[in-house]
């Protein structure tokens, strides 16, 4: 059964990078548990030594609906 945990919201730039720095530091302190905030709820996870990484940029130019850009960051692994 996959249990799934989403969240979608707008932030400024700042915390955005404040939101990576912060799930980027999980994965350095090299524990087993890796503790992410999700919306209002915080999901642990156990990731191996090495996890795989999937990064997709898209660039969309539209006359109608404007320029639009896209980055998915996809972490994956088997605990």
């Amino acid at each position: 059964m996959a249990q799934r945990t989403t969240a979608d919201e707008t932030l400024p730039r700042e915390e955005l990078a404040a939101y990576l720095q912060g799930l980027a530091t999980e994965f350095e302190r090299g524990d087993e548990q890796v503790s992410i905030s999700v919306g209002n709820k915080n999901v642990s996870l156990n990731p191996p030594q090495n996890v795989d990484l999937s990064v997709e940029v898209v660039e969309r130019s539209s006359m109608l609906r404007g320029n639009r850009e896209t980055i998915e960051i996809e972490l994956s692994w088997k605990p």
